[in-house]
Order: structure tokens, then C-alpha cells, then sequence
């Protein structure tokens, strides 16, 4: 039998299937797409001295063009229909339009581009291409998904400057055909704004990026099925081609036929009827049978996902990451950034309680001079311990959040705490901006309720005595399980270590609960292991009383809770726990779930 393609498989009896990230829940069948606006090519070159002068006047006025263009797309973002700016994404295009437009703006940055223009006498385009070049480099080549989006970011940055540089077309507009799929290697933030349109394109397939990228962001945002980083699935999906794309699960199949479209076509109908059936149960809290509530609420890059966390029954944020401001910039975010970021989160969400953890980020991801580099910069000088060793920028986070405190129901998390000398530090700093803030007469919330993150062993291991000086715990278990066992969940190796029902997680989550609960502070979990349904009874017999989320994990976490009572979950817990391996455990959980619950045990990693 001849193989099929690199990153193919046959999908039974009609179609090929191929595997990618999903980055946005649903199915869509429809004809494909292809869009490629086309990368640029830079021209290289000298310059003979007597036309510095005249290539100098070439690139300020491309650089004014660019912001002019910026300015323009920013402001129909902005001119969106009200009911509508969330669910767009249209702050958010504008926050990342506005730090493109900071960056064509930065004195230092474009003091740089014209030394290589004057002293190397570099063309214009080959400048400017080199100095972003050089900025990539400093948010580092490695292979975390957060860092390689704003490299790309970037990246179009670049190219909107050397095409207006070369004269060339920039921004034209495309018309897809109504319902299709958009099949294309990368989608620059302007492109998702102009193509990515509910009722227009049905579903989306990019061969580069994930999660955290822009274009997965909107399509999140506007619910349009979208499967991120399949490789080449451009150059394999002909134009007109039928394709199905499932975000759920990761995947795009070519040409569907026989009993492979009739399966996805009966997916597609169930999803559609599951999201109503689970919307429908979103005002409903999540207690089980036996009148235990445990908190359900979301995990948030980006604001423009709220809509889609408050749509699934969401009732708060429990991590809001901040690092998206201290990115894709020349410079530091000042306090007024901050602020404003963090009022507009807090009002969009009302009276829903929202947690928003402090930086965590390593100082080689820092804009400008801050920037160092590290051997091992995961577990160097990174989240709390930097910004102890930075006090301006840990001054100006904290006072933000303070000032936007009086916005809604804020609560402060520190990241990497390892012990009580730092968690003591970082309140003492927050008290010192406290005190400055009030003798410039600026309103605040009376009280401000302060957790920290246990992703370290060292924190876990003393749970009870930071408990004692803690408003609350939330534990990250991405971090833990990996620091735990050694593992990172990244590596293919040794991926297969990292475990969630690992006995010595189990064992560490239990001690961390007890000891919150002992000193009479609530305790949550914003790891992945919070969203995993087959997880759900285990973590509900551990005594959380929050899990954090993404939207879509929810509601099927949410129906496992509702089905159960909690001492049904405290006996699943217990006896899971009197069992050796990781695999007895699974096996364990996975027996009890499926005799509990029947149909609703939910599809799992366990």
C-alpha cells in the first residue's frame, strides 16, 4: 500500500486526515479557501553617500504611511456595532495595533534603524528588516507557543513597512466566498480583522501559529471552528476542495466522503445541539446533588474572550495573565497602560470576581535594557522574583491594580512564590504603594484580597504556614506536575511522565487543600487538570472549592459536578488514593466515572 503524506492518515473509507492544534471548538464542512497574500522580498543594497540623505526621507515617510494605515484599521475596530466590540476582539486589535504603532513611534528604536542606514549605509528596507530581526532575537528562539505568536506579530510589522517601502499594495481587501473554510499559512492581525466574519468564512485551517495567536484568538472570539499549526495544509488543500475541520479535536480532513462525512456531519450536528443544551444550564451553578458548590470560572489571555466564558457559565476569571502588555513593545508599559487594561476587564465583568496574577514573565522576554540572558530562563530570574529585583516595574503593576481595584471584585496573585520571605516582600511592596497612592488622595477598594500561585514543590511542601498569610490559594498545576516529576510536558521523551493522577500529585494537592481549608482561605486550581472532566470527581473529593478554566471546558465539567454529590467524589478520591501506580489510578477513576455517570462521562486524557 503506498503511504500517505507526511502528517496524514486515511480516515477510513473516504478522506485523509490531518492533525493539528484546535484553537477553536466546532465543526465545519464547506469548500476550502486557499489565501496567501504573499511574503515580501527585502531587497539588499549600499547606499553611495550623496543618497543617505534622500533614503532617510524614504523611510520616515514609510514609517508615517504605516501609522496612518494602523490608525485607519484601528479606528473601524473601533467603530463596530457596541453589542458587538467584545465578541469581536476589537480592543484588543487595537491594543495590538497601538503597539505597532508605538513601535514605528519609539525614538530608540528608529534612532537604531537610521545608525545602520547612515553608518552602514544600508537601504531602508534591509534596516528596518534587520532591527526587527534583532528584537525577534531578543524574545529568544525557543519553542514556547506565547513568544513564537509575537516574533510572527513582528513579522507583519515588517512586511507592512517594506511593502510601503517598495511601494507596493497594502491591505487589500479579500472576499472570501460566503461559508467557506479559509485555508492560509498565516494570518496577520489585519487580515483576521478583515476576513475572519461570522456567516462568511464557516471555518478556519492555518498551517503556522496556536492558541495564543491572534487569528485564534478572533476566531474563538466570533466561534468559528479553527484547527492552527498543521504544517502545510496551504500547499496539500486545493482551492473549492471539500474540508472539514473539526477545533475540538485537532483536526482538518480532505475530501470527506462515505461514512467519514456522514460521521462528521452527524459531529457537526451534535456539537451544535450540545452547545444549546449546555448553554442552557450556563445560569445554573455548578453544586453537586448533595448542595456542595464549587466555583467554575475561566482562564483568560485576552479580554476579548470574556464574552465566550460569561456564554458558557463562567461565574468569574480565576488568571488573567498580564504579560500581553510588556510584549510586541520597545519599552515597559507605564502605570496608565496597566490601568486601563485592567478597569476595562474588570468592568466588562461586573460583579463576577476576577483574579489577575502579577508578571510572569523571565527577564530575557523584558523589553529594552531590563533584558538579560540565562542558561535555563524557566527557573532563573523570572515572575516574582524579577519584579522584586525591579521595584519601578513592580511599583507600576501594583499601583495600577490598585487604582483599578474600584472597578469591580479584583483579586491580586503573585506567580513563583517559593517560600514566606518573598510572599512577605511582595506584600510589603503592595502596602508601600498603598500608602503612596493614598496620600495622593486616589480611591481604591477598602480591602483587596491577595492569593499566590503553588506551582513550586518548595510552596507546596509549606502550604500551612503561607496559608496563614494568604486570602486564598490557586494552584497551577502545569508548572507543579512538571517541577514534581521532573517532566516536561513539552518534551516527547518524557512527556509521558507528566501525570495529573500521579499518586505524588494526588498526595501534594491533598496537603495543599487541607492546609488552606485548616486556616480558613478558600483554594482554586488553574491548571489544565482543572478542565478535564474525568479530573472533575477527584478534584470535588480533594475539597476545591474553584476550578479555572477555558470556556469551552465548562459546561461538561460543570454537568460531571451536577450528576455527582460530594461525598460520592470524597470516596472516589480516597479509594483512588489507597492504589500504587498512576495507571491503576487512571483505571480506577475511569471505572467509577463511566458506573456513575453512563453517557456523561465526558471524552478525556485518562
Amino acid at each position: 500500500m503506498k503511504p500517505e503524506p507526511d502528517g496524514l492518515a486515511p480516515a477510513h473509507d473516504g478522506g485523509l486526515v490531518l492533525r493539528g492544534i484546535g484553537a477553536a471548538p466546532g465543526v465545519a464542512i464547506a469548500q476550502a479557501f486557499v489565501f496567501e497574500r504573499g511574503k515580501v522580498r527585502t531587497p539588499r543594497y549600499h547606499l553611495p553617500p550623496e543618497k543617505i540623505e534622500a533614503e532617510v526621507t524614504r523611510l520616515l515617510a514609510a514609517l508615517a504611511l504605516s501609522d496612518e494605515q494602523l490608525g485607519r484599521i484601528q479606528a473601524a475596530a473601533g467603530g463596530e456595532a457596541p453589542d458587538r466590540l467584545h465578541l469581536s476582539g476589537a480592543r484588543e486589535y487595537r491594543l495590538i495595533l497601538e503597539a505597532h504603532q508605538a513601535m514605528l513611534r519609539d525614538r530608540t528604536f528608529v534612532a537604531e534603524v537610521l545608525r545602520l542606514l547612515r553608518e552602514e549605509r544600508l537601504n531602508a528596507e534591509w534596516a528596518f528588516r534587520r532591527e526587527i530581526r534583532r528584537i525577534k532575537g531578543a524574545l529568544g528562539q525557543g519553542g514556547d507557543e506565547y513568544f513564537r505568536e509575537r516574533r510572527a506579530d513582528l513579522d507583519f510589522l515588517a512586511d507592512r513597512v517594506v511593502r510601503n517601502l517598495l511601494g507596493l499594495t497594502v491591505d487589500v481587501a479579500i472576499e472570501p466566498p460566503a461559508g467557506c473554510v479559509l485555508v492560509t499559512r498565516d494570518l496577520s492581525p489585519t487580515d483576521a480583522a478583515l476576513l475572519l466574519v461570522p456567516g462568511k468564512v464557516a471555518g478556519l485551517v492555518i498551517d503556522l501559529g496556536g492558541r495564543t495567536s491572534h487569528a485564534a484568538l478572533v476566531a474563538r472570539a466570533r466561534e468559528i471552528p479553527t484547527v492552527v499549526g498543521t504544517g502545510d495544509a496551504s500547499s496539500r488543500i486545493q482551492n473549492g476542495a471539500l474540508v472539514a475541520v473539526d477545533g475540538g479535536h485537532g483536526t482538518v480532513t480532505l475530501r470527506p466522503t462515505g461514512s467519514v462525512l456522514r460521521r462528521l456531519e452527524a459531529g457537526r450536528s451534535r456539537y451544535l445541539e450540545e452547545e444549546v443544551a449546555l448553554r442552557a444550564t450556563s445560569e445554573l451553578p455548578a453544586v453537586t446533588r448533595d448542595g456542595v458548590h464549587v466555583r467554575l470560572v475561566g482562564n483568560l489571555e485576552f479580554g476579548a474572550e470574556a464574552p465566550s466564558l460569561w456564554a458558557h457559565g463562567a461565574e468569574g476569571i480565576g488568571l488573567y495573565r498580564t504579560e500581553f502588555l510588556y510584549l510586541d513593545r520597545p519599552d515597559l508599559p507605564s502605570e496608565e497602560d496597566h490601568y486601563l487594561a485592567y478597569r476595562a476587564l474588570l468592568l466588562a465583568a461586573g460583579e463576577r470576581p476576577v483574579t489577575i496574577r502579577t508578571l510572569d514573565l523571565g527577564s530575557d522576554k523584558l523589553p529594552g535594557a531590563m533584558r538579560r540572558r540565562e542558561a535555563n530562563p524557566a527557573m532563573g530570574l523570572r515572575a516574582l522574583r524579577l519584579a522584586l529585583r525591579s521595584p519601578a516595574l513592580f511599583r507600576a503593576q501594583l499601583r495600577a491594580l490598585l487604582r483599578a481595584s474600584v472597578a469591580g471584585r479584583l483579586r491580586l496573585m503573585f506567580p513563583m512564590v517559593s517560600g514566606l520571605t518573598e510572599m512577605r516582600e511582595a506584600r510589603a511592596q503592595l502596602e508601600q504603594a498603598r500608602a503612596e497612592l493614598a496620600r495622593e488622595g486616589q480611591p481604591m477598594a477598602a480591602h483587596l484580597p491577595v492569593g499566590i500561585m503553588i506551582e513550586l514543590p518548595a510552596a507546596a511542601a509549606i502550604a500551612d504556614r503561607l496559608a496563614r498569610e494568604c486570602d486564598f490559594f490557586s494552584v497551577g498545576t502545569n508548572d507543579l506536575i512538571q517541577y514534581a516529576m521532573a517532566a516536561d510536558r513539552g518534551n516527547p521523551l518524557v512527556s509521558h511522565l507528566y501525570r495529573p493522577l500521579h499518586l505524588g500529585i494526588l498526595r501534594t494537592l491533598e496537603f495543599v487543600v487541607r492546609s488552606a481549608h485548616e486556616a480558613g482561605i478558600p483554594v482554586a486550581m488553574c491548571g489544565e487538570m482543572a478542565g478535564d472532566a474525568a479530573h472533575a470527581a477527584v478534584l470535588v473529593g480533594l475539597g476545591f472549592d474553584e476550578l479555572s478554566m477555558n470556556a469551552t471546558s465548562i459546561p461538561q465539567v460543570k454537568r460531571i459536578i451536577r450528576a455527582l454529590s460530594a461525598e460520592e467524589c470524597r470516596t472516589i478520591a480516597r479509594d483512588a488514593m489507597r492504589l500504587g501506580t498512576q495507571e491503576e489510578i487512571e483505571r480506577f477513576v475511569r471505572e467509577r466515572m463511566r458506573e456513575r455517570l453512563g453517557d456523561l462521562e465526558a471524552e478525556s486524557s485518562v
